[in-house]
């Protein structure tokens, strides 16, 4: 039994001596990243890179993992010497920090890193990113190489220039020499073989004052294809974006770029590269080998960072609209309008106008109607009042015959007695003169009773003015003094000692007065004597001013009181029932209030409140 157990765990550890050493050092593989970046990483893309690496391995949290990044800055140093020297810097930093995977960003980093593997890295594999189709098969790489593999080619950038150039006539590729170049070296093959219907200039090479001479007198119907650049020509090193920004300062002609961080320096936009999906399809490959695949199980393959992207800014600039972009396009730095950025609020506000706008529309309708209605009124108002008035008049008439007698008779009578003293042989002209003074008092008499006639029967809009109301009360009771002396009714009027200033129409309000005393008149009728009518105007505090008429008759039954003013109510046996209800309706609109009450001692009295001028 015991010899049966060594027997097993000796062919246990023979297993063990004689697995594949692959497999072991798979699976003792150190946590760790080595990112060599063939160019400076302070530069806007290559940051972009380090970001997405960086991020993806943050995501992969189920095992920590170090990342080590250094930046061989190719662009600027060279040489034998200097790579020497710098693999024995890595050889020296990193002799006690075992690497897992080395990820090469660039296709001379990768070349670097293929030839330092043996010496500084035996057994790790590397993941490889930006690199080009042309440069991955003039390599062809071991089998424990993997990575991204992208893809720029010259035509994707002419069909951007086509779309933001219509009648596209001429490119002009603007960048370093092509060995310079890290992702476009294939484009100068391209270049030379030639685009058919296009002009092809090349400003390559070029120090940087020739290039923003050139670009500022480029023809129209040309496009600027821009690579990138890394000097002056003078020893002065800059990232290309800056570089461009210096371009797109002089360019006469909309910039067509390759990468997503030459747009916010003025470039339009095209085909571009996303660096920050270079740096994390890397890191999803680095971290799959770390968690124990094999590199040979993740075979090189092309990378989707390749997308179709514009600034907003420069189309704007160069008059390029949406529908010209290739299809699926994204715009960047795109300022959203008032109702692109605040469109449900701005729905809102809209709906909120309507309505309002629609209320007020309604509103200033329902004013103009009524306003219509009450012109109207005022119309038919007058009209009826002046029916009234005609009415009144008749009622009248014999009182103001008389009295137009009366002034008519003594003035023949005065010019009969002026014709026979003129005749006699010694006329009194003192006499003469009396005569003639009484002729003309009585003409003014008669011409006083005539105006107010006019006056009463005259037909005029209703129209406010300033009037004393003393004054109106005076001529309504001196026009009534025969009509009252006829039926054997004393009048007495006690005026104010103060003006009445009032707002009113004068015809109207004393055709007003005139109801309220016939209409006193008509109740004392069947009354033997002790007709009497007083008429009174008085202050009211401040505000108003009121009138008082009352009459020694009957009075008015208590239950009756408020049907008084009603149309065509009335007590009286010839009458229509009509004369109180116009005399309300003109104090109504003289914005004034007019009431009746029986007094204690008998008799009725009617009051009249008006609202004093200002």
């Amino acid at each position: 039994m015991g010899s049966a157990f060594r027997l097993s765990g000796l062919i246990i550890l023979l297993a063990a001596l004689l697995s594949p050493v692959g497999l072991r050092a798979q699976q003792m593989r150190p946590h760790s990243i080595l990112v060599l970046d063939q160019s400076d990483r302070r530069g806007p893309f290559y940051y972009q890179v380090s970001v997405g690496l960086r991020d993806a391995v943050s995501a992969h949290g189920h095992t920590p993992t170090t990342v080590y990044t250094e930046s061989l800055d190719l662009n600027r140093f060279g040489g034998e010497a200097y790579q020497e020297d710098f693999r024995r810097f890595l050889e020296a930093k990193y002799r006690d920090r075992p690497i897992g995977v080395v990820v090469t960003v660039g296709v001379a980093a990768l070349e670097l890193a293929l030839r330092w593997r043996p010496q500084l890295w035996p057994d790790t594999p590397i993941v490889f990113s930006l690199v080009e189709e042309a440069d991955f098969e003039r390599l062809q790489p071991p089998a424990y190489v993997t990575g991204g593999i992208v893809s720029l080619k010259l035509k994707d950038a002419v069909t951007a220039a086509r779309a933001v150039v219509p009648g596209l006539k001429t490119i002009v590729l603007v960048g370093a020499d092509w060995d310079q170049q890290v992702l476009f070296r294939n484009w100068k093959g391209q270049a030379a073989a030639g685009i058919p219907g296009l002009d092809i200039i090349e400003i390559i090479g070029r120090p940087m004052s020739e290039v923003v001479e050139r670009v500022a007198t480029l023809p129209e119907h040309s496009a600027i294809i821009y690579t990138g650049l890394y000097s002056d020509g003078k020893g002065n090193y800059y990232p290309p974006s800056d570089a461009l920004a210096f371009v797109a300062a002089r360019a006469n002609r909309p910039i067509v770029v390759a990468a997503e961080t030459f747009l916010d320096a003025g470039g339009i936009g095209g085909f571009v590269i996303v660096p920050s999906s270079i740096g994390a399809e890397a890191a999803q490959r680095a971290l799959r080998i770390l968690d124990g695949e094999a590199p040979e199980s993740l075979p090189p393959s092309a990378v989707d960072a390749v997308k179709p992207i514009f600034n907003w800014r420069q189309m704007q600039r160069w008059n390029v609209s949406k529908a010209s972009l290739p299809k699926g396009s994204e715009i960047r730095f795109h300022e959203p309008t008032f109702l692109e950025k605040y469109r449900w609020r701005a729905v809102a506000l809209t709906a909120a106008l309507l309505l309002q706008t629609t209320l007020i529309a309604f509103l200033l309708h329902e004013r103009f109607m009524r306003r219509k209605a009450e012109v109207e009124s005022r119309d038919r108002l007058s009209d009826l009042a002046h029916i009234n008035r005609q009415a009144t008049a008749g009622e009248l008439s014999s009182s103001i015959a008389h009295e137009l007698n009366q002034p008519l008779g003594s003035i023949l009578t005065n010019a009969e007695s002026a014709e026979l003293i003129l005749n006699s042989p010694t006329p009194d002209l003192q006499e003469v003169r009396e005569i003639i003074s009484d002729i003309k008092r009585d003409d003014l008499r008669a011409s006083e009773v005539i105006r107010r006639m006019r006056s009463l029967l005259k037909r005029a809009p209703f129209e406010k003015k300033e009037i004393d109301l003393n004054q109106t009360m005076r001529e309504a009771f001196d026009f009534l003094k025969l009509q009252a002396s006829a039926r054997n009714v004393a009048v007495y009027l006690q005026t104010s000692p103060q003006t009445l200033r009032v707002k009113g129409d004068p015809v109207q309000l004393q055709q007003v007065i005139l109801n309220l005393v016939v209409n006193s008149m008509d109740a004392m009728a069947k009354m033997p004597y002790g007709r009497t009518i007083i008429g009174r105007t008085e202050v009211n505090g401040d505000a108003s001013a009121v009138i008082s008429i009352s009459d020694s008759g009957p009075g008015i039954p208590q239950d009756r009181l408020n049907d008084i003013f009603d149309p065509f109510f009335t007590t009286k046996e010839q009458g229509m029932g009509i004369g109180l209800s116009i005399a309300r309706t003109i104090v109504l609109a003289h914005s004034g209030q007019l009431w009746a009450e029986n007094q204690s001692g008998g008799g009725a009295v009617f009051h009249l409140s008006l609202p004093l001028a200002a």
